[in-house]
């Protein structure tokens, strides 16, 4: 069959790999730059002919990580102003009504990268799969208190518009279109529930160590924008910044990000920014985003949306691993000042100091022994990931559309298995990857044999979950709280980690 598929903006030539088609660098907003810098995404402009799809496009400028977590992260994109694109995976341009799945990738609101997931292993799967890309750092996610806000969520909405528009042609049903995402992807699905511009875009959504609590206040996000423009000694205006190189604002970000993690001062940053040590977050700026997420949703929003949403049991501890800091905690950190050497302390998570004991005792009896370190990633773990999953869950359970409950808990081997089931490890087994060894989001933790059967489990629930909005597990209800436990076997369990979750009541 012909991989030449006409959209509204123009024909697409793709290419027939492994058994499925696909559509690779396919524009849906304009370039983000020259007189479109710094403002909502605008429409593409129609092409004649037909556009070669086949490579992959370029990915938004941003930060790079560190070497460590590069190697962790296989990126094939390069970045370049033709950034706002996506990548599609079907069955066959022939099929006709195939759900579709919308990726949104995470990376600290810093980074994005569309190009580094396969989705063909859905396509063959009979679901049509789209990665996208969007703005990051302050490209995306600059306030100036000017009334334009939120351009990252702005652009991923302008992605699923596109989808609506015309992913029937390559056999896609428009009215079954299922978000997902990990860590900032999921976080900004969790935003997009919320979203009254979101409302109709999608029909179900699946969050992974992510939810609906990470955003910044107006007035934390305008000190942030503020600091930027005077590390760059430019007028804090788009005008003004829209001057700036991206190479010289990439560098100030850096910077930036430098001086709130050597002074974490609350009263200058933010609260939110502090704990987080995200400057460039979704912002409750009154528009775009009108309250906090998790509160919108309590209150009704999404309730149309069928949510699966969840966590890895030791999600925080990658980041304490991976740059050596998990020995370096100790007792004195763990119950110090919200700053110690270098690293936030309980009190930076919200929990008060008369309290701290009883935490401290309720995470040791779930892991007896577990040094200071360990304690510390349990605690960042619930606060990043455990708990805003189930309040998320908590909040949605009330609507009449489904709710249900993960938690991925297969250990890695990798680092002598310091890692456990760490943050992002459920992605090769989410898209049934595992044979891609190394070469993979996460790849180089996977060990020589991960268990194959474990991810034909889990990405079958998420095929499962895309086609009728239900995983095969029951429903989340507060009365049992029932989670599935992906493992060797899966199982489900009933209200895991109890006294864990009890601590963070009205917290967290």
């Amino acid at each position: 069959m012909d991989a030449t598929i006409k959209t509204r903006q123009g024909a697409l030539r793709g290419a027939l790999v492994g058994g499925v088609y696909a559509w690779l660098g396919v524009p849906y907003a304009a370039p983000p730059f020259g007189s479109n810098r710094f403002l909502p995404p605008q429409p593409v402009a129609p092409w004649s002919g037909v556009r070669d799809a086949q490579s992959l496009g370029a990915e938004p400028f941003q930060l790079r990580p560190d070497p460590q977590t590069q190697a962790l992260v296989p990126d094939p994109a390069v970045p370049g102003e033709d950034c706002l694109n996506l990548n599609i995976w079907s069955p066959s341009p022939g099929s006709s009504g195939l759900p579709v799945l919308v990726w949104i990738p995470g990376g600290m609101f810093e980074v994005c990268s569309a190009a580094s997931y396969d989705g063909s292993r859905f396509a063959r799967d009979g679901v049509v799969c789209v990665t996208i890309n969007y703005r990051v750092g302050a490209e995306g996610f600059l306030y100036l208190g000017d009334g334009t806000a939120n351009l990252g969520l702005l652009d991923q909405l302008a992605a699923l518009a596109w989808v609506q528009d015309n992913i029937a042609a390559f056999g896609g049903d428009p009215d079954n279109v299922t978000v997902f995402g990990e860590s900032a992807g999921a976080m900004s699905i969790g935003t997009l529930l919320s979203m009254p511009r979101a409302q109709g875009r999608f029909r179900r959504a699946i969050a992974q160590s992510g939810a609906a609590h990470q955003v910044q206040s107006a007035a934390s996000a305008r000190r942030i924008g503020q600091r930027l423009a005077e590390r760059l000694g430019v007028a804090a205006s788009r005008a003004a910044l829209t001057e700036v190189p991206i190479e010289r604002l990439l560098a100030a970000q850096a910077e930036l990000k430098g001086e709130i993690i050597a002074h974490p001062d609350p009263e200058r940053w933010g609260p939110e920014v502090v704990t987080s040590l995200l400057p460039w977050q979704p912002v409750v700026d009154g528009e775009v985003v009108p309250a906090a997420p998790i509160q919108r949703i309590a209150a009704g929003a999404g309730a149309q949306v069928d949510v699966l949403v969840g966590s890895n049991t030791e999600d925080w501890k990658l980041f304490l691993v991976v740059s050596g800091q998990l020995a370096q905690v100790t007792e004195p950190i763990l119950r110090g000042p919200v700053a110690t050497h270098g690293h936030l302390s309980l009190l930076s998570y919200g929990l008060p100091a008369d309290q701290i004991d009883r935490a401290l005792a309720a995470y040791r009896a779930a892991a007896p022994g577990a040094s200071p370190g360990e304690l510390l990633a349990a605690v960042q773990t619930d606060w990043w990931c455990r708990i805003p999953a189930v309040r998320l869950a908590e909040a949605h359970a009330a609507s009449t559309a489904g709710t249900f409950l993960y938690e991925f808990a297969w250990p890695s081997p990798a680092f002598g298995g310091l890692l456990g089931a760490c943050h992002a490890l459920e992605i090769p087994f989410v898209f049934d990857t595992l044979d891609k060894g190394p070469d993979q989001m996460l790849g180089p933790l996977l060990g020589p044999t991960p268990p194959q059967p474990l991810a034909a489990t889990v990405h079958a629930a998420w095929v499962a979950f895309a086609r009728s909005g239900h995983p095969g597990w029951p429903r989340y209800e507060p009365a049992r709280r029932a989670t599935m436990r992906f493992g060797t076997p899966s199982r489900v369990v009933d209200d895991p980690r109890a006294h864990e979750r009890e601590i963070w009541e009205g917290i967290r």
